[in-house]
């Protein structure tokens, strides 16, 4: 069986898969990769399924030796990848022997890339996922990023060289984003000029951006004048604790936006002003400190004619490998 060695981590280096479904209401999130369909491409690249583990490399790549023959693609973030020093595609699959060292170049776009591995990264479920959950220590190797001298064991599969994911199916990886969101559930707290300046600022990515949630600065938002309910603090953005979807923004003080993410809690005292549909949440996901962020509102029905397209376009990508 093979075995990857990991001789230096990388900045943060997890074993996440599709997720971790049906414990939110318990306080436990989903986690899983934050970028999905970068997560699905490389899985399909090596013939694993769609939401097989593997791993999410964070700004700075690890440094990986393999005990034996396995296919690998990497996706999302443009950070090549190397073999024994030479350099290999991204968004393409190829093949490792055994002793082989895989390594990272710089980031040069992004901020997260997947690296899946035919057979998929075989650590032990955990409540159905093998998705780290770092903040609970939960999955993943151990609940925690990989450190070196660990070792992870691959499941048994077999992939091919040389698929590639056509250009015009890989995500863009812009300074400047749009990101959808549909207003609410407590948009109604905002004035009509807070909420104004909501859609209008271009809101600028801050250091503070990780797997639970992506602070922005830029402007501040202006709440209505209220006496705050029973149960609810003095902080303008306080409310009586509510659930929070994932994809939801909560502005503590009507100040720096928050998009949380897959490793959130699942609920606390702040107003979500609205939520990001669920396929830019990909685009959080690779969005770097100081990308400059547009919020656009849409209604559900666009919300799920979007979801509708990114399932399309999922489709076109598994087709375009099957040729």
């Amino acid at each position: 069986m093979t075995r990857i060695e990991v001789r230096k981590p990388g900045l943060s280096t997890t074993v996440q898969d599709g997720g971790r479904s049906g414990y939110y209401h318990l306080g436990i999130p989903p986690s899983g990769a934050l970028d999905q369909y970068s997560l699905t491409c490389a899985n399909a690249l090596v013939g694993n399924p769609d939401g097989a583990a593997a791993l999410e490399i964070v700004y700075m790549g690890p440094e990986l030796v393999f005990t034996g023959p396995a296919t690998l693609a990497v996706a999302g973030a443009t950070i090549a990848p190397k073999v024994n020093g030479s350099a290999v595609p991204v968004w393409e699959s190829f093949d490792v022997a055994e002793g082989d060292v895989l390594a990272f170049d710089y980031l040069k776009a992004g901020a997260r890339a997947y690296l899946a591995v035919s057979g998929g990264i075989d650590v032990p479920e955990k409540l159905g996922s093998r998705a780290t959950y770092a903040l609970g220590a939960l999955g993943g190797l151990d609940g925690r990023p990989l450190a070196e001298g660990d070792v992870l064991p691959v499941g048994s599969g077999t992939g091919r060289a040389g698929l590639v994911v056509p250009e015009d199916l890989r995500p863009s990886l812009a300074k400047d984003v749009e990101v959808r969101v549909v207003m609410g559930l407590y948009d109604h707290r905002l004035t009509d000029r807070g909420r104004a300046t909501f859609l209008d600022t271009t809101w600028t990515l801050t250091p503070v951006a990780d797997r639970i949630g992506f602070r922005y600065t830029g402007g501040e938002l202006e709440t209505v004048d209220r006496e705050p309910p029973f149960g609810a603090g003095q902080d303008p953005s306080n409310i009586v604790d509510s659930p929070y979807p994932i994809g939801s923004i909560q502005v503590p003080g009507g100040v720096e936006p928050i998009v949380l993410h897959r490793d959130a809690v699942s609920g606390g005292g702040y107003m979500m002003v609205a939520t990001v549909i669920s396929g830019d949440l990909d685009v959080v996901a690779q969005s770097a400190p100081r990308t400059r962020t547009r919020f656009v509102a849409v209604d559900l029905e666009t919300a799920l004619s979007l979801r509708a397209e990114r399932k399309d376009r999922l489709a076109r990508m598994h087709s375009a490998l099957e040729r």
